[in-house]
């Protein structure tokens, strides 16, 4: 397919996009393990994807890439419910709209509730992407020994939230959000960038390379630097990475109707499907 033609959101790529989301989530659990070897991380497999749950409130629990080659296993459904039921969490699964319809009539019949949906926006990658320079700007590659400024940037910027667009449908205590960002940064393939503006740190934001595909892992940029074209340089040089990396396909997750969304699709990025979040809640 040339690259002035639109992607197609078939089940083959949608497949190759779950599937790099679920090793992320994967991933992102065993760094959660080793940092904290207390908690009782878990992975478990479930039709064709993996139920994760990573600690307490940690973003990472969630059901991801399930459904892509049929519905359910109800064994496999019972041990992840009774995992998350011991941990008193409730059990998120994220359904994609291409996934088989059998996963939703399967989860509704056990008691789980929309909750939300989430978009996967898209974006074909050509070599050689130029990253654009934007005015007053500056974006610097984090090695993985100095993060600590980027975490905190990204922490405080997730912490006031874009309110354009759909509410999101998830709340996180700050020393959860934190968590799980050290825990995607240790990923494989993982890459995070910061914006400054006259010096000072304005944003931040993750890339993730994985067999072909770039995973805009989230952006934040702190309140007072808003409205100044962070989100768009940071986006821009990540492409630009991507593509010098050899990917063929750039990907994104953003809240329906977000700014994310309207700075991505000004970008080239187009809406290729929507998630479903299905939640059973936790047991009183």
């Amino acid at each position: 397919m040339s690259s002035e033609t639109g992607l197609f959101a078939g089940t083959e790529l949608v497949s190759r996009i779950e599937g790099a989301e679920r090793t992320l989530i994967e991933e992102g659990a065993r760094a959660a393990a080793a940092r904290e070897p207390r908690e009782r991380v878990v992975t478990l497999p479930i039709g064709g994807g993996s139920a994760v749950w990573a600690g307490p409130d940690s973003p990472l629990d969630k059901v991801v890439g399930v459904g892509m080659d049929g519905g359910l296993d109800e064994n496999d459904l019972v041990e992840v419910e009774q995992a998350f039921a011991e941990r008193r969490s409730p059990v998120q699964f994220e359904v994609s709209t291409v996934a088989d319809p059998a996963v939703v009539t399967q989860l509704t019949r056990r008691g789980y509730v929309l909750s939300g949906f989430e978009n996967v926006l898209g974006l074909r990658l050509a070599p050689g992407r130029p990253a654009h320079a934007a005015t007053g700007i500056d974006i610097e590659a984090v090695p993985p020994s100095d993060l600590d400024i980027w975490m905190t940037v990204v922490v405080d910027g997730f912490a006031t939230p874009d309110t354009r667009g759909v509410a999101s449908h998830e709340e996180f205590p700050r020393e959860a959000i934190e968590s799980a960002e050290r825990d995607m940064a240790a990923t494989s393939g993982f890459l995070a960038s910061l914006a400054r503006i006259d010096g000072a740190p304005a944003g931040g934001a993750g890339l993730r390379l994985s067999d072909g595909i770039a995973q805009l892992c989230g952006a934040a940029t702190l309140p007072r630097f808003r409205r100044r074209g962070v989100q768009g340089a940071l986006l821009s040089a990540r492409l630009a990475l991507a593509s010098e990396a050899g990917c063929d396909l750039a990907v994104v997750t953003t809240q329906p109707g977000s700014t994310s969304q309207h700075n991505a699709q000004r970008t080239g990025f187009q809406l290729l499907y929507a998630r479903a979040i299905l939640v059973r809640p936790a047991p009183d």
